[in-house]
């Protein structure tokens, strides 16, 4: 008789195995005293049960702590390393340490914790609770961890595939508070700064991710632990991009990518309007792995979705090129061929931001013009699409297109070319009763209008009426930057209107607020720094990011306040360079005022946080915080770095890190350090050099914490000429007591040139003794502005 054949089991797709991830009732234990840690963050399990996934590939994935029993209790300590970070940990949590009891926590990771649960489980010779209490929690549980882990797919999956070594993999924590509620804990080590805890909030019906604290683990911070490096570098991109009569956007993205090592699976990102249809490795048709992975996007504050190529075979260290047909609607209309591009730097994959070559085909109706990053090779008309053809001459970190019904003005300025093209007609958004204030829209999209009522007459101010002088004053600044800074990206730059109130600079391409083309009269009712920004700041801002953003590029976001404040910064000397030195006291004025200003809870805008925090800042307790200290503090900190220096070597130092970081990039020390090598020119006596000779003082006050003083100066005099001598005192309130900087004393007497002198303030009083040849006429504090004060 012969038996029937049984064939194994097929083992199902990793993906497969992910989503249908569950507790495993053989590995459940009761455990007293267990402790672990990732870095940091040190978890007590006091007393309770501990379930594991049942292993995927052979490694566990996750687990879940449940101290729902008598006597149950789990602990997270962790005392963040800065000041900084501990007081982002109170404005949070009320406490600069994290001492939370929790009675569960679940558990998710790529790393060695699983085996190391298990290894101190067996020494501890843990037993498993009766068997039906085991089915209970693990029926109860897994649909939960199923759910979180969905956020983690593709990461996870990453990790099994990639070959790295589990010490690269992840670590993650939902724990349920007893006083804080839900919270995070996420160790990363291919992160810059690898712990992160925070908490999902909502407010005004929008998500956050309040990250209450976020740095370098303790083996990174003294040198035992290194980042890996990144996965793969993409050197050359190809784009054929079509838009239908639609403005549906389809694209075949074609990549040259360089693996560092073996790889089975390429990680990518594209924005969420895009979807991946198709993929290929070498000419192989791949898998393309997608999640929704809200809470992980969240984590790492991106917008963009990720994306996991899964070849059928293993890839070799080096060259391979891949291909990826996406399609999406990216674009919207605002009205009066008027159109808003959503998804402008992410419409095609990366992988991070890149310096890449590019070669970019864009098919779109003829009635309309496309703009894009690149020097235009070839454009020519075929039946209903034109067809233009760009090509990069310098590697680029990202590339853009905008279109619409344009005209255009081309000016030439020192043998850089700028054109800047306009929209024919108004957005019905920027139509407005007559005598009514212009609107600020932050949306493409006309506001619904009651029809109970008849509609007043409408002004339609002319979209065209700045469109001459913009291109002329662009021109004139792309110049005077080139000048300054050296060369810029590419020599030619075009400027597209972009519905909204921002701007945004791509390399060799500018999106330029629709309400910058208008004509002043036109905006009546706008603030006075309102009109000065759309007619004169906004326009230089987005010119000097063709330097401060796309070639000299931050080394993390805790750097991205370096090039929003340096490209701000640009404007308001522009400015000053066209309407003297009192506009720009004006405007760093308006920005002082808006950062001692208070929010509906009484908390100045200020205190939400240091530059170095970037997107961090804007959180559920300060929703708008982060423009306001980014730009308006952080112009504060290069306008004062310019008051220390003085003009000469500011410029020195502006000229020489655009050229020593191009194509690189730069981080907060490094611009400090290089600054600090400038200061090393002054005179050794009487000038800031003496007080802050490496400018470490500075960075760390003004950068890396909060504060805005209050200085009051007294002083003085004893004795006869020609030996008076003046005594002057400068008190320092309402900063925390390790807020220290230097303050410039200016003594003026009745001949000859004032004295000047930089005095070092704390918490305790400062005393200046100088002794003079003749009666001060006057003793000024601070006279130049050169410090952030009350």
């Amino acid at each position: 008789m012969m038996l029937p054949l049984v064939l194994p089991a097929a083992t199902p797709p990793l993906t497969q195995q992910l989503r249908e991830v569950e507790l495993d009732p053989d590995q459940c234990y009761r455990v007293r005293d267990l402790q672990f840690s990732r870095e940091e963050a040190r978890f007590y399990l006091n007393e309770g049960v501990l379930t594991f996934l049942k292993p995927v590939q052979g490694r566990i994935l996750g687990a879940v702590f449940s101290a729902e029993v008598e006597g149950g209790d789990g602990e997270l300590l962790l005392i963040p390393p800065s000041r900084a970070e501990r007081q982002s940990l109170a404005n949070f949590t009320k406490s600069p340490t994290l001492s939370e009891h929790f009675k569960t926590a679940l558990f998710l990771f790529s790393d060695n914790a699983g085996a190391e649960l298990l290894e101190s489980l067996r020494q501890a010779s843990a037993s498993q609770p009766p068997r039906e209490e085991v089915l209970l929690l693990t029926t109860r549980w897994t649909p939960v961890i199923r759910n979180v882990l969905s956020s983690f797919e593709l990461r996870l999956a990453n990790d099994l595939l990639s070959g790295a070594p589990p010490a690269d993999g992840i670590f993650f924590a939902a724990v349920s508070g007893n006083q804080l509620g839900n919270f995070d804990v996420y160790f990363d080590p291919r992160a810059r700064q690898q712990l992160t805890i925070g908490q999902i909030a909502s407010r005004d019906n929008r998500s956050y991710f309040d990250i209450w604290t976020h740095f370098p683990s303790r083996s990174f911070r003294d040198g035992r632990r290194r980042a890996p490096a990144r996965e793969f570098q993409i050197t050359d991109t190809r784009l054929e991009a079509r838009l239908d009569a639609g403005l549906h956007l389809t694209v075949t993205s074609e990549l040259k990518v360089t693996l560092s090592q073996p790889a089975s699976s390429l990680p990518f990102e594209i924005s969420p309007r895009m979807k991946v249809t198709q993929a290929t490795v070498d000419g192989v048709t791949t898998e393309v792995l997608r999640r929704d992975e809200l809470r992980s996007n969240l984590l790492r504050g991106d917008q963009n979705d990720s994306f996991l190529l899964v070849a059928p075979a293993p890839l070799a260290a080096g060259e391979h090129t891949v291909v990826i047909q996406h399609e999406g609607d990216v674009i919207s209309s605002a009205g009066n061929k008027v159109f808003f591009v959503g998804a402008r730097g992410n419409w095609y994959p990366s992988h991070g931001l890149q310096f890449s070559l590019y070669d970019i085909t864009f098919r779109y109706p003829r009635r309309l013009s496309l703009v894009a990053s690149g020097a235009l090779v070839d454009e020519k008309v075929e039946g209903e699409e034109k067809i233009s053809h760009r090509r990069s001459t310098v590697p680029l970190r990202f590339v853009g297109f905008n279109l619409g019904d344009y005209a255009k003005v081309t000016a030439n300025r020192g043998g850089y070319e700028v054109v800047v093209y306009a929209n024919r007609q108004l957005e019905p958004a920027l139509q407005r009763p007559a005598n009514a204030p212009m609107p600020m829209p932050s949306s493409p999209f006309p506001p619904r209008r009651r029809t109970d009522a008849p509609a007043p007459p409408l002004m339609t101010p002319n979209p065209l009426a700045r469109i001459e002088q913009i291109a002329s004053d662009m021109a004139q600044d792309y110049e005077w930057l080139a000048q300054r800074l050296g060369p810029p990206p590419l020599p030619s730059l075009s400027v597209s209107p972009i519905p909204g109130n921002f701007g945004q600079g791509f390399p060799g391409l500018i999106y330029l607020s629709t309400l910058a083309y208008l004509d002043t009269p036109s905006q009546m009712g706008q603030s006075r720094e309102g009109l000065l920004y759309f007619a004169e700041l906004l326009a230089t801002h987005e010119t000097a990011h063709q330097w401060w953003g796309n070639s000299v590029t931050p080394a993390s976001y805790d750097d991205d306040w370096l090039q929003e404040s340096l490209a701000n910064y640009m404007s308001l000397l522009a400015l000053e360079r066209r309407r003297g030195p009192k506009a720009l006291d004006m405007i760093l004025g308006e920005y002082r005022g808006r950062l001692v200003a208070k929010d509906p809870e009484g908390r100045e805008i200020e205190s939400a946080g240091p530059l170095t925090f970037g997107l961090r800042l804007n959180s559920s307790q300060f929703p708008f915080s982060w423009r306001t200290i980014i730009y308006d503090k952080g112009s504060w900190v290069i306008h004062m770095l310019r008051r220390r220096l003085g003009d000469e070597l500011f410029w020195a130092l502006l000229t020489e890190t655009a050229r020593k970081y191009r194509l690189q990039p730069l981080s907060t020390t490094d611009f400090r350090d290089l600054a600090a090598t400038f200061l090393a020119k002054q005179p050794p006596r009487d000038s800031y050099r003496a007080i802050d000779p490496k400018l470490e003082n500075f960075f760390d006050t003004w950068t890396a914490g909060t504060g805005i003083p209050n200085l009051k100066l007294s002083w003085t005099t004893k004795g006869v000429a020609p030996k008076i001598t003046l005594t002057a005192t400068v008190t320092q309130t309402g900063v925390p007591d390790d807020f220290t900087d230097a303050v410039p004393v200016e003594i003026q007497l009745a001949k000859g040139k004032p004295v000047t002198r930089w005095v070092r303030v704390s918490n305790e009083p400062a005393t200046l003794t100088v002794v003079l040849p003749s009666p001060p006429t006057k003793v000024v504090l601070d006279p130049a502005g050169a410090t952030l004060k009350r």
